[in-house]
Parts: structure tokens; C-alpha cells; sequence
């Protein structure tokens, strides 16, 4: 089965930027959608943002405006900038690619924004 790393966590002051970046150790064929979730602590994980194969993209309401996801099927990677960051935006952030019948995922990245 592939894996995915992910990368680009790191600890930022509130409005500060990173760019969190996933890749796949190998060739994920027939990709419908690759996406990014988030888990804070206590909480329950959501989906932050997600993109299609044909480049629609879907945001949650409390990232809109701030967050950008970008994919390249063809090197099965997935990107999201994140900007304005805010201390609720602190999770461990797991990237996704879905190629039917399965599901991918990586291990998590720790962002930490601090007030």
C-alpha cells in the first residue's frame, strides 16, 4: 500500500503562514480527490479542504478566505497554504488521496500558532 508524508508543521505566531505539502511514496493511479483533515485536541477530526481531480475545491467555513489547497494528480502530491493563521487553527493536519477503492493516508503534522 502507498504512504504519504506530509510536512511544513511547524510552531507560528498568530498571523503568520505555512505551507503544508503531502506526497505519495509511489504511484496512486485513478485519483478522484485528495484532501487535507485536522484534528485539535479534544475535538473531533474535520475536513479543512479537499479538491477533486477535475480542480473543484471545497473549504470548511472557518478556513475560507484563508486557506488554499492545490493538487497535481500526476505526482500524486497536495499542497495547502494556509495564511492569517489563528490559534484555533492549531491540529495535527493529515493529508488524503483517494483512489477508488482506497483511501491513503499520512501520519499527521503538528501547527501550532501561538497568540
Amino acid at each position: 500500500q502507498e504512504q504519504l508524508v506530509e510536512s511544513g508543521g511547524a510552531l507560528v505566531q498568530a498571523g503568520g503562514s505555512l505551507r503544508l505539502s503531502c506526497a505519495a511514496s509511489g504511484i496512486i493511479y485513478s485519483i478522484t480527490a485528495m484532501g487535507w483533515y485536522r484534528q485539535a485536541p479534544g475535538k473531533q477530526r474535520e475536513l479543512v479542504a479537499s479538491i477533486t481531480s477535475g480542480g473543484s475545491t471545497n473549504y470548511a467555513d472557518s478556513v475560507k478566505g484563508r486557506f488554499t489547497i492545490s493538487g497535481d494528480n500526476a505526482k500524486n502530491t497536495v499542497s495547502l497554504q494556509m495564511n492569517s493563521l489563528k490559534a484555533e487553527d492549531t491540529a495535527i493536519y493529515y493529508c488524503n488521496i483517494v483512489g477508488p477503492p482506497v483511501r491513503y493516508w499520512g501520519q499527521g503534522t503538528q501547527v501550532t500558532v501561538s497568540s
